[in-house]
């Protein structure tokens, strides 16, 4: 990670420009948060309302006005914007304010270049940041203008700064996706080594700092850091605990999520997030005591979205019971009994023991037994069937075929089925209800919340 992916904020002044249009929408108190978060001070805030942004500047000539009179009145070093900038409106808006500029996007990318701390985040941090930079090398910098010429220089002739640097630009980004890939492997082979160990992987997800790395402490007594501060917990921590009645099972930690989510980010971050769209189960963890807690089950849900993963079975998880007056910890059922929600305080604890009660009925639910009669010609089912310990009998027909016993989870079973074309199911004796009919917690029933 380049030193210059961490900038030093300082005294700061946010700019928060109202839009009708739903999807452009952000929320001040959010910025202000994020901007604490990457150690801006000060934090002075102006707010307009526009119509559409101004082409050149965003928020008008006026405006701009205002905003450079509140950077000398504050002796600020840097503007944040909620929104979204082009390269041009970043450019103009510096050369008219004389001091830094950087929008939502960049500062959420500060935020993560802050906290990554293992190679892989370093890595994945760094190619967000590579991608959203590739459209900002024109900052008004006059030198990049310039041509390189004659034989045996580097670029050949006529070869301008610009395009030396856009070179290199993708250049870094190939080795960085290369050094991922090598990252993604090793993950999946961890992956595959606990399907073989037959352990069910629960996924903590949830919007950033609801409480998810305090939940994950308490349940498996570890040392994850935790902290009232938006992404406190970046790169993803797996632990192995002991659940009563269930056996092992992998509790992992991931990444929080947030209100559009820089799509670089998401997609820098895929291999990671791939252990919510792996799991077994989801632990939506929501912060019961925000008023926005709607919004913020939106929010994540449309990142689950984004990386596939709206098909896990999902439990929701209402953290900080205790500050909501009225709000009784405890597990809350469907009209079928079945695990819907739990009211919990991962701090003190209290309704934790109702959460893992949930999950072992969960875990119990999905699971699926059946028989299946596996032709000679497909081994490599029999021996992906096999790999995940499913299968608890064989025994052999007159035509050579084998028939077996195989006790999955409904989830394994469907994605086994799908990686072969269907051969699962034709080789099923009957198939099962819950494979037929999978568990389905997407989308959230917000009826629930009020409940």
């Amino acid at each position: 990670m380049s030193e210059q992916a961490v900038e030093a904020l300082g005294c700061t002044v946010l700019m928060h420009v109202e839009l009708p249009r739903e999807e452009n929408r952000e929320d001040l108190e959010e910025l202000m948060r994020l901007a604490q978060a990457a150690g801006g001070s000060g934090l002075r805030a102006l707010v307009c309302k526009r119509e559409e942004p101004d082409p050149r500047t965003f928020i008008g000539s006026g405006k701009v006005l205002e905003l450079k009179q509140a950077v000398q009145d504050e002796g600020a070093q840097t503007v944040i914007f909620n929104a979204r900038l082009t390269p041009a409106q970043e450019r103009n808006l510096e050369q008219e304010l004389k001091v830094r500029v950087m929008d939502r996007i960049a500062l959420i990318l500060n935020i993560f270049a802050q906290r990554a701390r293992t190679y892989e985040g370093k890595l994945q941090v760094e190619l967000a940041r590579l991608h959203y930079e590739q459209a900002r090398l024109v900052r008004g910098w006059t030198h990049l203008e310039r041509q390189k010429g004659g034989f045996g220089l580097r670029g050949g002739p006529g070869e301008t700064q610009i395009e030396l640097d856009r070179r290199a630009l993708r250049e870094r980004i190939a080795r960085i996706k290369a050094d991922l890939a090598v990252v993604a492997a090793r993950r999946e082979q961890n992956r595959n080594k606990r399907k073989k160990n037959a352990l069910p992987l629960i996924s903590l997800v949830g919007y950033t700092n609801a409480g998810k790395s305090s939940l994950f402490n308490y349940l498996t007594k570890s040392e994850v850091f935790a902290a009232d501060l938006l992404f406190a917990t970046l790169d993803p921590t797996l632990r192995t605990i002991e659940l009563p009645g269930a056996g092992k099972v992998v509790l992992a930690d991931t990444v929080g999520f947030i209100r559009h989510l820089p799509h670089d980010l998401v997609a820098a971050f895929r291999a990671t997030l791939e252990e919510s769209a792996q799991a077994d189960l989801q632990l939506h963890v929501v912060d019961a005591a925000d008023p926005r807690l709607e919004d913020n089950i939106k929010a994540v849900e449309a990142v689950l979205a984004q990386i596939d993963a709206l098909d896990v079975p999902r439990l929701l998880v209402f953290n900080k019971a205790d500050l909501v007056p009225g709000m009784e910890v405890g597990l809350i059922r469907d009209e079928n009994g079945r695990p819907v929600r739990v009211n919990l305080s991962a701090k003190s604890g209290a309704g934790t023991e109702d959460l893992l009660q949930a999950i072992r009925e969960l875990i119990a639910l999905d699971l699926c037994k059946f028989t299946a009669k596996i032709l000679p010609h497909e081994g490599k089912l029999l021996a992906a069937l096999y790999a995940l310990k499913a299968i608890e009998h064989t025994d052999y027909a007159d035509d050579g075929a084998q028939l077996i016993t195989v006790r999955i989870r409904a989830l394994e079973a469907a994605r086994m089925d799908k990686a072969f074309n269907g051969a699962l199911a034709r080789a099923c004796q009957q198939r099962p209800v819950p494979w037929q009919e999978p568990l389905d917690f997407a989308p959230i029933n917000l009826d629930l919340l009020n409940s």
